[in-house]
């Protein structure tokens, strides 16, 4: 089927992330702001189908592959296949899936379950804004509180607070104490903590240290990636009994380094982002990381629209250990078919992503984000 349809158009719309705050600092970051607009990407065949996606980098050489069959770009078994076509990865996915009435994540193989396990990504170092009065840890814990009423049941700590913000020592004083009030608060809540590689091997070791009785799912990308500091963090969490897993792999990943610390068992879970990585490989990378005993969780940061894209990977890949939650709306796109209760998110049986684009399609190509 995907034969009989070629690309007779590449149009382009332009979609609004709206958070319900002002998202604060990490540990090497300022403000994350309150929202903002990105391209995506619309192609349409000559027999009348079509599908969406957020563009991978930009679709301004991606012309060459207008009145190609869609069979010559794209292998329901494997995602692109042509290279020119990849900033189309999640637009021909939607494509394919629509043409063949089936929705993604049964391209993908259904090899796993939902509703998907869903955490909220957006507890960042709002104790310490605005500048002239900072709000303190009750800004925090109000921040959690939204996100538990939104449907969220886990929440992600940003960590590394004396990395850039705060005197070293009085940084890490609150990064405890940020742990403790919210695992006080919420005893039943899933916590994982990510310092955006803010800490030392020997910070991540002492961190552990005064919270192990907090029960942390899981530590993210606590220093950049390197044998000797992992090797120390893994000895920790051996010799202290602790269920905590290593997390890493979102920051410019180095796929064949990672693969080699997955290797000697050193990280646990695999995080490159939704799009900058992308769904194809994705596709390709996961039967490697299923035998090696490694689960995913691909980075979503950003956009609500990027969660929805991971869920659909879990139900669909497998091996997906959780996803990351972005609370928040995406005006341009109706979501209402991806429900987030109870900490977990239904994905759809519906063709495509399920997702129907209401944003004005324009033929001229618009700035990506």
């Amino acid at each position: 089927m995907l034969a009989d349809h070629r690309i007779a158009t590449i149009e382009t719309a332009r979609i609004t992330t709206r958070y319900p705050r002002t998202v604060g600092r990490n540990a090497r970051l300022p403000s994350h702001g309150s929202g903002f607009d990105s391209t995506v990407a619309v192609v349409r065949t000559d027999a009348g189908a079509s599908g969406w996606g957020v563009i991978r980098g930009s679709v301004d050489d991606c012309g060459a592959v207008i009145g190609m069959p869609v069979s010559d770009l794209f292998d329901p078994a494997a995602g692109v296949v042509h290279l020119p076509a990849l900033p189309l990865d999640f637009a021909l996915h939607d494509l394919a899936g629509t043409i063949l009435g089936t929705p993604v994540h049964t391209l993908l193989g259904d090899a796993g379950d939902g509703p998907v396990t869903c955490y909220s990504g957006a507890i960042y170092f709002d104790d310490l804004d605005p500048d002239d009065a900072p709000r303190g840890i009750d800004a925090v814990l109000a921040n959690c509180a939204s996100d538990w009423a939104a449907g969220f049941r886990a929440f992600k700590l940003k960590i590394g607070r004396g990395n850039r913000w705060m005197d070293p020592e009085a940084g890490f004083a609150r990064d405890v104490e940020v742990t403790r009030a919210v695992r006080e608060a919420y005893p039943g809540a899933r916590l994982l903590v990510d310092a955006n590689n803010g800490f030392s091997p020997a910070d991540t070791v002492r961190y552990l240290r005064a919270v192990e009785d907090c029960d942390l799912f899981w530590v993210e990308e606590p220093f950049h990636e390197e044998t000797a500091g992992l090797t120390l963090l893994r000895d920790y969490l051996a010799s202290s009994g602790s269920r905590t897993l290593v997390a890493d792999g979102e920051y410019r990943p180095d796929e064949a380094q990672l693969i080699e610390l997955a290797e000697a068992g050193l990280i646990d879970v695999l995080l490159m982002d939704v799009i900058d990585y992308g769904l194809t490989a994705w596709r390709r990378i996961m039967p490697t990381l299923q035998e090696l005993g490694v689960a995913a969780s691909p980075h979503a940061w950003g956009m609500p629209l990027k969660t929805l894209y991971a869920a659909t990977m879990a139900v669909g890949l497998g091996g997906v250990i959780t996803v990351e939650g972005v609370p928040g709306t995406t005006e341009g796109v109706d979501t209402d078919a991806y429900r987030l209760s109870e900490g977990a998110i239904d994905v759809p049986d519906l063709p495509g992503f399920g997702l129907a684009l209401t944003a004005p399609v324009s033929s001229a190509p618009a700035p990506t984000h």
